[in-house]
């Protein structure tokens, strides 16, 4: 099940207004081009921000997420009929034929529970065309970014229109294991209101991804550095083995 802060639509809403910085793209959009797909998956595609600016380049894109709130978003934004916007997850996926799956942000980290994992990598190698790839990134445990998710880190009031000022702050709730649960508050000035969204996030090693991948029939391609978190992440490229027709 999706978060709160992707399934409450007053939530759903505001979510780009909060989560402006998204540089974490761009080096999925040059991986794209760098492959030459043109048949793209987004899994977790939340409000849709990378799949739009993949199809604002051409691409075909599929856009699939569990949460309705934030395919509503999705899909009352320009251009966003030239996407495929499908609720589910990657367990769900109907048959497709695809150059590229991606799993962007936390999308990968949010799927917790092993069976599920299991299921996402499955599903994604199924929608792939032999030969093609799968790339998504995730956190390294090592750096404990978990940290700094607190309210001195966290906290700003952000004027979203339509809508007014409204305050968002972070604080961990546990630490067990590889398993970081997490809540954000947020506080709108129109009325008061107070809604809260609590995540969860399986912050896997290296080695333990590169086996998954492995038992799920993945060639492991290489693993790169994230550009906007220079030695924080993970960015795993791999590939469904076959000849590329």
């Amino acid at each position: 099940m999706a978060d709160e802060c992707f399934r409450e639509p007053r939530l759903a809403r505001i979510y780009d207004a909060l989560d402006t910085d998204r540089g974490d793209l761009a080096p999925y959009l040059g991986t794209a081009e760098e492959l030459g797909a043109r048949r793209i998956l987004d899994i977790g595609c939340g409000t849709g921000v990378f799949a739009l600016l993949l199809a604002g380049r051409g691409a075909e894109v599929v856009g699939v997420d569990p949460a309705a709130a934030s395919l509503d978003v999705a899909r009352g934004k320009p251009g966003a009929d030239r996407v495929r916007w499908i609720e589910g997850d990657a367990t769900t996926l109907p048959a497709l034929d695809v150059d590229l799956a991606t799993m962007t942000a936390n999308v990968a980290q949010a799927v917790t529970g092993p069976s599920a994992w299991q299921g996402t990598l499955s599903g994604a190698y199924e929608a792939l065309r032999p030969g093609e790839h799968l790339v998504f990134e995730t956190r390294d445990p090592a750096r404990r970014a978990w940290r700094e998710w607190d309210r001195e880190h966290t906290h700003r009031i952000v004027d979203v229109p339509g809508t007014g000022a409204v305050e968002s702050w972070c604080r961990v709730l546990d630490v067990s294991g590889p398993l970081v649960t997490f809540r954000w508050t947020y506080v709108f000035a129109a009325d008061g209101e107070v809604l809260t969204s609590d995540s969860t996030l399986r912050f896997r090693e290296r080695a333990e991804v590169e086996a998954d991948l492995a038992g799920q029939g993945y060639e492991l391609i290489e693993v790169r550095d994230a550009p906007d978190r220079a030695g924080r992440e993970f960015v795993f490229v791999a590939r469904r083995p076959g000849r590329v027709d």
